[in-house]
């Protein structure tokens, strides 16, 4: 059995958990209110920073020309598309630049990217595709489960819906699956459960990172 489809129905977990948060309910409805969400898209940009550099040690690491090229390709786009998107979509919602540049990672934030570039520097290629496929896939299924239900009124959220419901968005997820089933093929089963592992805890703080945002998280002191 491909390896996504083994932890198919633990990762259905996860994702029906993330649907089910406040924050992300009131998203899908448009009704959230639109100081969590700021919150986010800073957070958001401070972590497309260091999801720069796990592409950056994905192609450092991996085994094949084609596999360095797409991750390559994917932190090229990353740090010159999507991040300027990201600033412009900032600027929707009154956040400028610097406002972007000047944001304290959250305790989660800096938990998940640390967690990411630690499994990145110390790990293997396939620890790498691992650890960075529940942002994809995680996004993917919020997005088209939010669509589902019918793209909110209120622009912006309508926007995030989109995106990552799009087909483009869903081809970039389903490489990413095809990926880690790939690396996973031939691994032996305490590797599987390591790869099943660092998903999980990836995961578990895409769930996190939501709550965070909810919550307008702080450091204590």
């Amino acid at each position: 059995m491909a390896f996504t489809d083994n932890i198919h129905d633990e990762a259905d977990e996860f994702w029906s958990a993330i649907v089910d948060h406040p924050m992300v309910e009131q998203l899908g409805s448009g009704t959230l209110d639109e100081g969590p969400f700021r919150y986010w898209v800073r957070q958001d940009y401070v972590y497309l920073v260091e999801y720069s550099r796990l592409f950056a040690l994905g192609a450092s690491k991996a085994p094949t020309l084609d596999s360095m090229g797409t991750f390559a390709s994917l932190l090229e786009s990353t740090v010159n598309e999507e991040m300027d998107l990201h600033r412009s979509y900032a600027a929707e919602f009154g956040i400028d630049i610097d406002d972007l540049e000047a944001t304290t990672p959250s305790p989660t934030t800096r938990a998940y990217t640390d967690f990411l570039i630690r499994t990145a520097t110390h790990g293997t290629f396939g620890d790498i595709v691992a650890a960075l496929l529940p942002c994809m896939w995680g996004f993917n299924e919020t997005g088209r489960r939010l669509a589902a239900e019918g793209v909110p009124d209120h622009e912006q959220y309508a926007a995030w819906v989109e995106m990552y419901a799009s087909d483009e968005f869903t081809e970039l997820t389903e490489w990413c699956k095809t990926l880690m089933n790939d690396v996973a093929a031939d691994a032996t089963p305490t590797t599987r459960e390591r790869y099943r592992e660092l998903f999980r805890t990836s995961a578990q703080y895409e769930y996190l990172f939501w709550d965070a945002a909810w919550r307008q998280e702080e450091w204590p002191l």
